[in-house]
Parts: C-alpha cells; structure tokens; sequence
C-alpha cells in the first residue's frame, strides 16, 4: 500500500490507514461489536425463550396437568364408590398412592408430545437453519434443549404429581383409605411421578430429533408407552411378566408403587431402566444431529 500525503513522517506500520484500524471503525467512526460465539448459557437462554413463548407449549403443559389431576381424582372417585363390591384379596391389593397417581399413565401423553414438539417444530418451520447459525456446535444446542425442556417438565410434573396425590387421597380418606406422605415409599413415589414424565419427555425429544417429524415421532412415543405393553400382555407365562416389567412404560411407572408386585420391577430399578432407554435414545439423537445436514 502506498502511504498518502497524511502519512509523511510516521514510523513504518504506524499509517492512519492500516488495514486493523478500517476494520476496527466503520465509516460513522464508532467501534464495530466484536464477533463471540454462542456460549451455553447462551444457548440455554435462547431455548428458554422459544419453550415459554411458543403457544403449544402452554397449552400441551395445561392438557398434562388436566389429564392427569382429573383422571387421577375421577379414578379415585371410582374406586370408593366401589370399595364395598370388592373382594378381599382386592382390598389388600389396594395401594393408595399408585392408584392416586394412575392419572399419570394418561397425562404422560401430553408430556411426550412436549418433548416432540421441543425440536420437530423447528424442522417444520425450517427455524432449525437460524437456531445452527446463531449455536454452530450441535452438542451445544443438543444440550441446551435437553436442559430447558427437562426442567420445564421437572417442575410442572412435580407440581402436577403433589396435585393429584393430594386430591385422590382426600376422596380415599373419605373410607380411611387414604396414604400420608410420611408413610413408608409414599414421598418417593410421589416426587417419582415428576421424574417418570421429566424422562418420557426426554425420550420423546430424542425420537423427535431422529425423525425430525412430528407425527411420525408421536405416534413412535405413543408406540413405546401404549402398544408395547398391550403386546407385552398375549405374551404368556414367565416370559410375558418378564417382558412387561422391563418395557418402558412398565419400569417407569413402577418408581410410584409403594408395595411389592410380583407384575413389576422394584421402583428404583424400575426408574433406572427406563433411565437406561431414555440415555441410549439420547446418545443416538445426538450422533444423528450432529451428523446430519439440518
């Protein structure tokens, strides 16, 4: 570069028109903001905002926590009113807590189709482009997502499993029927309701990324927790008890069992096999993300 009339008696490399000094200003003369990648507090910020403006995802969360009180609280009703047409063995089956939280098993469908929409709806409106360009690190986003859908979840299934222990224990304690927290499992079981729909919400985010279609994915969801088990039950003897304990549904939902069942895991093996399903689908979503072209 030739130096100008201006540029007479500065040292080399010193010149009022170096090429870090154009890029530095912009023709205003103010300072250009610095480039810095999206960090994961970023990242997670970003997906916090989609999860709480986007409308579906107040009205999956409210059809969750209808579903899943009413149910819980019509069964309840249900079963009181025909307590004294039971037979004993019956009774003694009767377990408070499980048969208060069984809304869950109906309301976890909400919370799946959550976890679908977390991502499928971005593959749908083509977002998916703007979210890689603003978060280039897959993992990142992956991650991110993971994060703020799981704790969205954790709360509201939380909230909606103490609401629907609370309430069917009230319609149970009209025959003494009725379960405290403080008995043994009882605590567990309800804090155990939140964890089961935090995973089924996970799981159904990581179908959603491998299929990257939402009616596809919900109908897989639906598959894994509804089908598999009505399969499960033709099976005979052994081998169908066997089946139904380690299908997902099954070892999932027996985390809100507080008596022994020789039809289902103990509840923490339970929980920690469908763990197991929810971390695989996890892993394998995320290698496909990253692999794959948005």
């Amino acid at each position: 570069m030739t130096a100008g009339p201006e540029d007479a008696g500065r040292p080399p490399g010193e010149g009022a028109s170096t090429h870090r000094d154009v890029a530095a200003e912009d023709g205003a003369g103010r300072k250009r903001a610095e480039h810095r990648p999206a960090s994961f507090a970023d990242a997670v910020a970003a997906e916090w905002i989609k999860i709480r403006t986007v409308r579906s995802t107040f009205w999956t969360l409210l059809a969750g926590l209808v579903v899943t009180i009413g149910l819980s609280c019509l069964l309840a009703w249900v079963f009181v009113s025909a307590y004294d047409r039971l037979g004993a063995r019956d009774r003694l089956r009767f377990d408070p807590t499980a048969y208060g939280l069984a809304g869950i098993n109906f309301g976890m469908v909400a919370f799946g189709v959550l976890g679908v929409l977390v991502v499928t709806g971005e593959y749908a409106t083509g977002m998916i482009r703007t979210s890689l360009t603003a978060v280039p690190r897959r993992g990142r986003l992956f991650a991110a997502k993971a994060l703020v859908l799981g704790g969205v979840v954790l709360v509201v299934g939380e909230i909606v499993s103490f609401a629907a222990y609370f309430l069917s224990q009230l319609i149970f304690a009209d025959r003494h029927l009725d379960a405290g927290l403080g008995e043994d499992g009882v605590l567990r079981a309800v804090i155990g309701g939140g964890l089961y729909l935090t995973l089924i919400a996970l799981l159904a985010l990581a179908i959603g990324t491998l299929l990257r279609h939402t009616a596809g994915a919900v109908t897989t969801v639906l598959g894994l927790l509804f089908v598999l088990p009505i399969i499960g039950s033709f099976l005979p003897g052994d081998l169908g008890r066997t089946v139904r304990k380690v299908l997902p549904a099954g070892a999932g939902g027996a985390i809100m069992n507080t008596r022994p069942s020789e039809e289902s895991l103990s509840p923490w093996a339970g929980l920690g096999v469908f763990t197991l399903y929810t971390v695989v689908l996890l892993v394998a979503a995320l290698l496909a993300f990253q692999r794959r072209d948005a």
